[in-house]
């Protein structure tokens, strides 16, 4: 009986997740769907996930990101800086026919690519230095607010390696597990990455080429519109329409509902098309912005108003400072 007793808690324990990593539970059904779903070798990925390591500064710099945790006056010094505005136009000028090509073939102009390659990574001067697969092993297993998310990244960046003929242990990114130079979650990859310059690779990690033509596809198949403006200031002529800013930035608004709540448009090019109002904190208090798609196309990349505002900034500083140098 006794020794039924302990073969028991054996099992049990092997089932639990234990011997495929005590640091993260829950690895054994994940392994056990990866190879029923996915076929890969349950044993393989056992003894992968036995090098995995747990990183307690994951957890933490993911309980307080710079979208939350800091007002936009705070927020925007981080990354509207002198250096990341020479950086915009040393890469754009290094970067001229490529850039114009992206922007012919998907329409998103070179700046907001620029922008977003500069926000990132300072145009792959820092593409992170966690290895992908602690990453999101990490918040896969370790942190249940968004372990369903995190899961999910995981299958999908086994699925990257596998796909493109990468190391799963090699690759390294972010805190949350973004890769390369656009910083790409692995489902992002995935679905978005382009080969650019025709090596027949997707490589956004050390290849510039893919990197723009990625970001720009990226951006255009999340609703870009090509032309159209991305956000206005604004002002109110009656007390703040709470309701409308609580709405987020997607937009949702007719100019008549914003017209009758007292929100002035007349910075906004006329056009039949929904817009959204958002607020940014400021030292002296709020001011506010008339946002439409193309601004709402910039947070499915991040998803924060105070990203997609930092990207047109540093994007118009960019392009304003970079025609100066061709006029000069």
């Amino acid at each position: 009986m006794k020794k039924l007793f302990i073969i028991t808690l054996f099992l049990m324990s092997f089932s639990s997740g234990v011997f495929a990593n005590a640091d993260l539970p829950g690895l054994t059904q994940f392994i056990n769907k990866m190879e029923q779903k996915h076929g890969f070798d349950a044993d393989e990925l056992t003894q992968l996930f036995a090098k995995v390591k747990v990183k307690d500064s994951i957890l933490k710099a993911i309980s307080r990101p710079a979208e939350k945790s800091k007002p936009w006056y705070d927020y925007r010094k981080i990354f509207i800086q002198e250096k990341r505005i020479k950086g915009g136009i040393t890469f754009w000028q290094q970067h001229v026919e490529v850039l114009q090509r992206a922007e012919q073939q998907y329409g998103v102009p070179a700046e907001i690519i620029i922008a977003i390659l500069g926000v990132e990574t300072r145009y792959g001067g820092n593409v992170g230095s966690y290895r992908v697969v602690d990453a999101l092993s990490t918040l896969a297993f370790r942190y249940p607010p968004r372990s369903k998310f995190f899961r999910s990244e995981l299958e999908n960046f086994l699925l990257l390696t596998r796909e493109e003929n990468m190391s799963i242990l090699d690759p390294v990114g972010s805190y949350a597990g973004a890769m390369g130079l656009g910083q790409f979650m692995p489902s992002s990859y995935r679905a978005y990455a382009v080969d650019f310059d025709g090596d027949e690779k997707r490589d956004i990690w050390t290849n510039p080429d893919d990197a723009i033509g990625s970001i720009a596809n990226y951006i255009k198949l999340h609703g870009w519109i090509v032309g159209e403006s991305i956000a206005h200031r604004t002002e109110l002529s009656s007390e703040v329409p709470t309701a409308f800013v609580e709405k987020g930035y997607k937009p949702t608004l007719s100019r008549e509902q914003l017209a009758a709540a007292g929100v002035s448009l007349k910075n906004v090019p006329y056009a039949d098309d929904k817009i959204a109002l958002i607020s940014l904190t400021q030292e002296k208090g709020e001011e506010y912005w008339l946002v439409r798609q193309n601004f709402y196309s910039i947070t499915r990349y991040n998803h924060s108003r105070m990203y997609a505002m930092t990207v047109k900034q540093l994007a118009e500083l960019i392009r304003q400072r970079y025609e100066q140098t061709l006029n000069d």
